[in-house]
């Protein structure tokens, strides 16, 4: 199993045992968890997004030392202006204890729990009262025809 962290403004893959050289971390206490972006498991399936926001990578730091220096050299030709400096980046070794795919069995689980569609009990309440509502308006054009049978009744009589 291996999964991609992102530290320091860059991204590693890692595995258990791996001993990876990071930008300088502030560090409290003996290890130290990391949210991984992608988690790659033992059977080749890739998670991603919500399913790897449960999963946490667990790294020991070993200690800190100063990265290659690199050279700059600074010059405008026709003016004699040259510079020269440098640069060493500190640099903290972890060493990778563990990488875990938590709540891998729950997502599972809540997926079997799923309640089946309230909808269709929704739907036929809707329904029923669509029928109630137009049952009372067809009643009421049959009283308006009696209506005019008596009044052309009392008009003829």
């Amino acid at each position: 199993m291996y999964a991609v962290i992102k530290t320091g403004g860059k991204q590693h893959k890692v595995q258990t045992g791996d001993v990876i050289e990071v930008e300088k971390i502030v560090h409290e206490g003996e290890t130290m968890t990391f949210q991984p972006l992608l988690v790659v498991d033992d059977d080749g399936k890739t998670h991603v997004g919500a399913e790897a926001a449960k999963a946490t990578v667990t790294a020991k730091p070993l200690g800190e030392k100063k990265g290659e220096k690199i050279k700059i050299f600074k010059y405008r030709p026709k003016s004699g202006y040259a510079q020269r400096g440098g640069h060493r980046q500190l640099i903290t070794l972890l060493e990778i204890e563990d990488v875990k795919l938590g709540g891998a069995q729950k997502t599972d689980k809540k997926t079997e729990k799923k309640p089946e569609k309230k909808s269709e009990p929704k739907a036929e309440k809707k329904s029923a009262s669509k029928a109630e509502k137009a049952e009372p308006k067809a009643a009421e054009p049959a009283a308006e025809e009696s209506k005019a049978e008596a009044a052309g009744d009392e008009a003829a009589g």
